[in-house]
């Protein structure tokens, strides 16, 4: 296999993410102790936890957990899921199991890098920008005129990271249906999905054959379980996926698959929570901006719990996102972590995590920091 690129967001954050003071560029929503969660737990929930022995799993996941997940969508049954260690591995396997060196994949941009690295060490790949000037809008015709007769896949991810941005539901609803009439398959990473005010239909709900990506790490707060998963109607792709994954995890966590089963069945109550902390911090970050107008322009982002302002000092983002963390302790990811080698990328933005608790403090270190700079 080709040696994979330097993921650059986890380079970056083997440095700073564990270090720094103030984490405001965290992706995930904020989690809960393990004694919370387990109170969340309904009786079959409790004895599952409480009777567990710690042997092997099934490889395609705990059936009650592919039960609880299926049940997140409206097509989907238990025998359309397949449980992995986080997204990442789903994204890993999927890529590299269903893309042939002949291909051709199209990638939108900006994204988690990911979603490019790992296609583009198997194939061609293409890359469509989503861009601010057009409010970050999916732009299907720009992914029609892309295709090719050997297209394989097209993969996204809405909400958007770093973007925060949806597309408009008539787009949504049409690219699925160029790629169903093109023999296409559609990957949709959708790890903030819930996160969002207005839901959008998910992929594997509109396509047979697409795929859809989820974990629980973003949001619902608990990036600590590893617990992720493929939706995806067309069985055959989950046979190979599962024979591919004989070859890295072989099977998930057993207390991992109970402790997210147990946090599925309390999805609304889970979810909501979290929805509720982005609603009281999207307020807080617009204020904060909106003293620097010299400095910020910031829109709310459309779902997640991610935003991607943009940065006006004339001493540029890089630098202003490495003084910041190196003098203050406050971590922030700059535009070259979402540079691109499909696409032009903005060089003026940054990462912003809207969705754990108590921003204030991080905000006022940084605002007396940018006081002391003027």
């Amino acid at each position: 296999m080709p040696t994979l690129r330097d993921f650059r967001l986890e380079t970056y954050f083997s440095r700073w993410e564990f270090s720094a003071r103030y984490h405001l560029t965290a992706s995930d929503a904020q989690t809960i102790p393990m004694s919370e969660l387990l109170a969340l737990a309904d009786d079959d929930g409790r004895e599952r936890w409480e009777s567990l022995a710690l042997g092997y799993t099934e490889t395609r996941g705990l059936p009650a957990l592919r039960e609880a997940i299926a049940s997140t969508y409206d097509e989907a049954e238990a025998d359309d899921i397949l449980c992995f260690a986080g997204a990442e591995e789903a994204i890993y396997l999927a890529m590299r199991t269903l893309l042939e060196p002949d291909d051709h994949a199209v990638v939108l941009t900006p994204n988690y890098q990911a979603a490019e690295t790992i296609p583009l060490s198997v194939c061609e790949v293409t890359g469509i920008a989503l861009r601010p000037e057009d409010g970050w809008a999916l732009d299907v015709d720009a992914i029609d005129a892309a295709l090719r007769p050997n297209t394989r896949i097209v993969s996204v991810n809405f909400p958007n990271n770093p973007t925060g941005a949806l597309p408009a539901p008539p787009a949504w609803a049409r690219l699925a249906r160029l790629c169903d009439e093109r023999g296409i398959i559609l990957f949709s990473d959708e790890v903030y999905r819930g996160l969002e005010a207005d839901p959008m239909p998910q992929a594997t709900d509109l396509s047979a054959t697409a795929i859809s990506v989820n974990v629980m790490s973003k949001a619902y707060g608990l990036p600590g379980l590893r617990i992720g998963w493929i939706a995806c109607r067309d069985r055959t792709v989950l046979d190979r996926l599962e024979r591919a994954k004989h070859y890295t995890t072989i099977c998930n966590s057993g207390p991992s698959e109970v402790l997210a089963l147990i946090a599925l069945r309390a999805r609304d109550r889970l979810l909501a929570r979290n929805r509720g902390i982005v609603a009281a911090n999207l307020p807080v970050f617009a204020e904060f901006f909106a003293r620097y107008p010299d400095l910020f322009e910031f829109t709310a982002p459309d779902g997640g719990c991610v935003c991607f302002p943009r940065y006006l000092g004339p001493d540029g983002v890089e630098a202003m996102c490495t003084e910041l963390v190196e003098q203050a302790g406050v971590l922030l990811l700059p535009a070259s972590i979402y540079a691109s080698e499909l696409t032009a990328t903005p060089t003026d933005r940054f990462r912003v995590g809207i969705g754990r608790s108590g921003p204030e403090a991080a905000l006022a270190v940084w605002s007396d920091w940018l006081e002391k700079r003027r």
